[in-house]
Parts: C-alpha cells; structure tokens; sequence
C-alpha cells in the first residue's frame, strides 16, 4: 500500500471514530404496557424479584419497564454522594430504600425510584421494613429520566405523597415541593435551603475533571465552611 493510501486510511479511520464517539448512547431502554392490572403488576414483581435489571414504574393500568445504562447510572450515583454528604456533614440521620419498590394498591400506583430518602423522619422507620399503608412517605425521592417516559412521574409521586421530588434530565436538576396535592418547581431544596443548584452542578463537573473522590472531598470541605 503506498504512503498516500495508507494516510487516506488513517484519516478516515479517524474521522469514523471521532463519528461514533460525539454518537450519544442511550441512557435508558423503556418498554411501556397498557392496560396491565394491578394484579399482573404484583405478579411479575414477585416473579422478577428484586435482584433484576430492570425497573418496574405502575400508573393506573401504564407499566413501564426501564433498564438504566451507563449515563443513567452514573449521575444518579453522583446524585446520592451528593445527598449523603449534605446529611453526613450536617450531623443529621438519614435511611436510604435505593430503588425499593413503593407501592400503594389503594393508589394503583408503584414506582422504583433510582433514589429514595427518609431524612426528616427517618427516626419513625429507622430499623425496620417500610409499610407506606402505615408509615409516612419517604422525604425526598430521586428519579434521573434523560429519555423519555410516557408516566407522568410527577403527578404519580404527588399522590403517593412523596414531599420533595428531584428530576434530573441529565443537563438540568429540577426540584419539586408538594403543594396542596400537587408539586411546585422551586429554586432551592426545601431540605436544604442553604444549597443552590450551582453548588450540584459544580460537583458534577468536578467528578467529571478532577475524579469523583476528590470532587467528594471538595464538597464536604465546602459544606463544612457554610455550616461552621
């Protein structure tokens, strides 16, 4: 092969890669089913367990199945250090469900959110099994949605009386606060007032530049300041 041919093929070998890399992969794989009754819904959680890929999200007959990848994961993980710290540094308790299924029968509704919190009265469940027919309903739920869901997650959480409600597309983190029955956007997080979404976004981009850990260290230095 002469030199000019092998240039021309490194070059569009380059050119190719440098395609599929700026390819944004997808962040969730969703199947939606209509018409499913709440009793199938039970039945495939028993029969899928809950050590599975996929999450299950029930709206009145609307069953989503929704298999998180990797740009899904990531930023939700980012998003419960974020959390954890803000409560650690705050010498406050916190009892974290994950993604445990929340369910309510009367409700007809289910969801496995990707982060699930009791932090203002984390001491009314504190070491045993949640029962949301009994007990209150976690303080702050977690959901990162960058593709798009046909359940509207908003009015499902507002009725199952999650107090605050944080959505992450990705890009940008919206914070809800029940209202009367219904969620209201809001600038600042009612569990933590003194934090600005700037503060949320500046962690993000330092894990993505100088390392998660050390983004971590960051943010408990910078939590530690605002507290003292």
């Amino acid at each position: 092969m002469s030199n000019t041919s092998s240039s021309h093929h490194a070059a569009s070998t380059s050119e190719a890669y440098n395609a599929l890399a700026e390819v944004r992969l997808p962040a969730e794989k969703r199947l939606t089913l209509y018409d499913v009754s709440w009793d199938t819904y039970e039945k495939l959680l028993e029969a899928f367990g809950e050590h599975r890929a996929a999450r299950l999200t029930y709206d009145q007959g609307v069953l989503e199945f929704m298999v998180p990848l990797e740009e899904h994961e990531n930023p939700s993980d980012l998003i419960g250090v974020f959390i954890r710290t803000l409560v650690e540094q705050s010498d406050w308790n916190i009892k974290s469900l994950a993604s445990t299924t929340l369910k309510r029968s009367d409700l007809k509704k289910g969801a496995e959110p990707d982060r699930c919190y009791y932090i203002q009265n984390e001491s009314l469940v504190r070491g045993r099994i949640v029962n949301l027919n009994q007990d209150p309903p976690p303080d702050l739920v977690v959901e990162v949605d960058i593709t798009h869901t046909d359940i509207d997650k908003n009015k499902l959480y507002a009725r199952l009386g999650i107090p605050e409600f944080w959505r992450y597309d990705g890009e940008v983190l919206r914070i809800y606060q029940l209202q009367s029955g219904e969620y209201q956007e809001v600038a600042t997080s009612p569990t933590f007032p003194w934090v600005h979404k700037e503060v949320f976004y500046q962690f993000l981009q330092q894990c993505q530049t100088q390392g998660e850990a050390q983004a971590n260290r960051q943010l408990r230095h910078w939590v530690q300041a605002q507290l003292a």
